[in-house]
């Protein structure tokens, strides 16, 4: 299946590289590119990709509000940041606000190319160890909250849930917990109906600011 992706940033001799880098790979087709955050609404609704490849900071409509509304035009669609640097509390908040995942803009043309797939499978975090020193460093500065849903998780709900924490994918987890990819599967759809979250990113963002994974220990607190 050909995955269909929307590239923006408001520089053109980045958007156009990127365009090149993924119009390379067999399965990817890049079917528009964007300026700004609202060509980028625009043309998620008009072209319907499988994912956009968004840059957190333009003019007209920042990368943070226009994923926002992107999703809230296609939910299915997946949302990947493109950023300077990694350790970015836009970024943050686009992951908390529906982004799947996120790459730095100078990482290799495979790194990209490897995130695109991974958001558009959805059975993984995009760049797990990054994304999770990500929402570990922002997490450390927020106060534990509530999340809805926590307290109805089973213990093995609980335990996939850490385990998309530490960003395994599910037929990881499958292996870790000893159970079919397919139980895997459902055990995540039912923690990101509890949760009330659109995928996984969201409910690891959930879970460490929760407490029930903490930064250091992707381990279930007592």
């Amino acid at each position: 299946m050909t995955i269909r992706v929307l590239v923006v940033d408001d520089q053109a001799v980045v958007r156009e590289g990127l365009a090149r880098i993924l119009d390379g790979e067999q399965d990817l087709d890049v079917v528009g590119q964007a300026s700004d955050g609202a060509a980028a609404v625009r043309q998620a609704g008009a072209l319907t990709p499988d994912v956009v490849l968004m840059d957190i900071r333009m003019p007209v409509l920042d990368g943070l509000a226009a994923t926002r509304q992107v999703i809230g035009v296609r939910p299915e669609t997946r949302v990947v940041i493109l950023t300077t640097f990694d350790l970015d509390e836009y970024v943050y908040e686009a992951l908390r606000s529906g982004a799947t995942g996120f790459v730095v803009k100078d990482a290799p043309a495979e790194d990209i190319v490897r995130a695109v797939r991974a958001a558009a499978a959805g059975d993984a975090l995009v760049s797990p160890g990054v994304t999770r020193r990500l929402i570990e460093q922002f997490s450390r500065i927020r106060p534990l909250q509530r999340r809805q849903g926590i307290d109805r998780l089973t213990d093995r709900e609980r335990d996939v849930l850490v385990a998309m924490a530490r960003g395994l994918s599910n037929r990881e987890i499958g292996d870790l917990l000893h159970v079919s990819e397919g139980t895997v599967r459902s055990h995540v759809g039912h923690v990101l109906a509890k949760l009330q979250v659109r995928d996984r990113v969201q409910a690891v963002v959930a879970a460490y600011e929760a407490g029930v994974v903490t930064p250091g220990h992707t381990s279930q607190e007592g």
